[in-house]
């Protein structure tokens, strides 16, 4: 009986442990608040690709809308081909080096010469007025 009882005051002790360490997790998964950014998910930082490849888009804890009201984290993307980032404030150039993705498009084919080149994938507002480096994204791919 004796040793019934040891064992039934080691399970429930426990039990208890495990629920005690399993409430202490949850209020910090719950506190945990994501950073706004930017990033390609595809093609990755250093991948080599076919003239003409596929390219994906993404944020965290930004909507992704079309161009026109300016809204608080909100805005649509820009992929600048070799050129660099737009500081904070300035719009957006469109040209052959800016690409705009005005409609809230997440993804898109690009056509490249072979070579190394440089993508920066940058957040602006619905006036395409940049959100700056805090919301850009650079990687490197070579086109074969």
């Amino acid at each position: 009986m004796q040793i019934k009882g040891v064992f039934l005051l080691f399970f429930l002790v426990m039990g208890l442990n495990s629920f005690a360490v399993a409430n202490e997790q949850e209020p910090e998964s719950q506190a945990y608040s994501e950073e706004p950014n930017v990033h390609f998910v595809m093609p990755k930082n250093g991948d080599t690709v076919e003239t003409t490849f596929y390219v994906k888009m993404a944020t965290s804890a930004l909507k992704v809308e079309p161009a026109g009201a300016v809204k608080p984290d909100s805005g649509h993307h820009h992929i600048m081909i070799d050129a660099q980032g737009i500081p904070k404030g300035q719009t957006v150039p469109k040209d052959a080096q800016h690409k705009h993705f005005g409609k809230g498009q997440v993804e898109t084919k690009l056509t490249l010469t072979p070579g190394e080149h440089t993508l920066t994938l940058q957040f602006a507002d619905g006036a395409h007025q940049s959100y700056g480096s805090h919301l850009r994204h650079t990687i490197k791919i070579t086109v074969k």
